[in-house]
């Protein structure tokens, strides 16, 4: 079972964000709050700015300008993630890494791990995909993985880009059940997304155009 958190475990906050990426500007004075229990979609064509925001978001990347300030361990969802083929990393190695950050990498984290580890896997239906190597994994499976890593910490901010993408319909559904649910536990959920049907579950949409905000909908 996952932690009900409370209003103070998760929130985040984006004021006046700019980003410069060489000679381009990749955000242009962006501000954005996200509340614990929100679950907020970015939307915008491709070249908006959308991943730059999140990897603001999630404090791998430093604004330019403007300020960024969040509370509560993060669990950063990137869309894809590179593991050289010869790296012995299974599915399971991968989902335990995200419980680090609240458990610890070292004595007996293996015995701490193994419930939220489990509970992860099995809300993205990748448990029998545990002892293959991630690697190997199709796109889609790769991506069910990661979104695994980033519930197991049961953090209180989880941001995600693009968790459908390669996915079956069936598997875009229980990806938008379990985003809903880490929002309705007390999390702050920011999802960069494309897909109409997780724009239809949010909270609110956060649209951008060319780095800039232009709309937020409820």
């Amino acid at each position: 079972m996952t932690r009900t958190l409370r209003a103070a475990d998760g929130a985040l906050r984006l004021d006046g964000v700019s980003v410069r990426l060489g000679d381009h500007e990749a955000l242009r004075g962006v501000t954005l709050e996200v509340e614990a229990g929100e679950f907020v979609v970015v939307t915008g064509p491709n070249g908006a700015g959308k991943s730059t925001l999140l990897e603001v978001a999630a404090g791998v990347r430093s604004p330019t300008r403007g300020r960024r300030s969040a509370t509560g361990p993060i669990a950063f969802v990137p869309q894809r993630a590179a593991v050289p083929p010869g790296l012995p990393l299974t599915a399971r190695d991968v989902v335990t890494v995200g419980t680090w950050r609240r458990l610890g990498a070292f004595r007996r984290r293996d015995r701490r791990a193994r419930a939220p580890v489990a509970a992860a896997m099995e809300r993205t239906a990748v448990s029998a995909l545990q002892r293959l190597p991630f690697a190997t994994l199709s796109g889609g499976q790769q991506q069910r993985v990661l979104l695994a890593h980033g519930l197991a910490g049961e953090a209180g901010v989880l941001l995600v880009d693009e968790p459908t993408t390669a996915l079956d319909a069936a598997s875009v559904r229980r990806i938008r059940a379990v985003l809903r649910e880490e929002a309705d536990r007390g999390a702050v959920v920011l999802c960069v997304t494309h897909d109409a049907t997780l724009i239809a579950d949010a909270d609110r949409e956060v649209a951008l155009r060319d780095g800039m905000r232009l709309s937020a909908s409820r």
